[in-house]
Formats: structure tokens, sequence, C-alpha cells
């Protein structure tokens, strides 16, 4: 289960579901590492963006759940609002309401599917061209369909 957990938490920094977390606004002038943003200033977090920052994060583009494992480089990197390189739900008292009720679904059902079926990609296909490109919009999507072979172990 160890090992699944990793792997959710890397397709969410990989593939947050709000890429664009929801606008805040300034309360009063402040001047953030240069930048000088005013009072009353709509301000978008790009999660995106801060999850494959390579200041961050090792091999940023890299698809590599074993970094939270432990002794990973990112084994104590959570996405609860503390550790601000990792917030796909966002972060704070204005942070989603729902990000342990909705991990806790992913997990239960993904560990499920994955008890219940053998997979497969249809008529021979290999993974590494598979199209991973996403669509642009308000939440993250894949662009293409992906289509695979679900065979039950008990039948």
């Amino acid at each position: 289960m160890h090992y699944l957990k990793a792997v959710i938490k890397e397709t969410i920094r990989l593939h947050p579901p709000l890429p664009l977390l929801v606008p805040r606004e300034s309360m009063e002038y402040i001047n953030l590492k240069g930048y000088d943003i005013p009072a009353k200033t709509r301000v978008m977090i790009n999660a995106y963006a801060i999850a494959r920052d390579p200041m961050s994060w090792e091999e940023p583009e890299k698809f590599w759940p074993k970094r939270f494992l432990q002794g990973g480089s990112s084994a104590s990197v959570d996405f609860k609002g503390c550790d601000f390189q990792f917030i796909p739900f966002g972060a704070g008292r204005r942070g989603c309401p729902g990000m342990t009720f909705a991990m806790s679904v992913v997990e239960l059902a993904l560990a499920n599917l994955l008890n219940r079926f053998d997979w497969s990609l249809p008529n021979g296909m290999d993974a590494r061209y598979l199209n991973m490109e996403e669509g642009a919009g308000i939440t993250a999507y894949r662009k293409s369909e992906l289509i695979v072979i679900a065979k039950p172990h008990y039948i």
C-alpha cells in the first residue's frame, strides 16, 4: 500500500487536479522576493509549475514514485499544506476541505481495481508511446483517451 500511495502522490504532483489554484486577493501591499504586489491584487498560484520546479524536485519531469518512499529524496514531503513545493489541494485554512476524503477514495478504488484485474494495453501497444498530453481547462484531463483491457482475476 505504501508504493500505491507514492504512485498517487507522484501522479498528483505531475498532474494536479487544478493546475491553477483558486485565486486569492492580497489584503495589503507586499514585496515578495523582489515582486511588488499592491493591495487588492488578484493572485493565482500555479500548482502545476510549482510541482515541476527543478529547485524543489530532483528530475521534476520524470514519473518517479520512489521519491515519496522511505529513503527517497522527497519522502517527508506531503500535500497537506506545510510543504509549499507540493500544494495540489491548496494550503492553509482555504485548502481543499475534501482532500483527506478524496485521497482515501482514490486509494481504495485503485487498490480494488489493481487487486481484481490484470491490466494490459490493446493490440500490443507499448506504454512508452502513450500520448500523455493534457488538455487545457479548469481541471486537468488527458487530451486523448486511454483505452485499456481489464481481465478479471477470478472467473
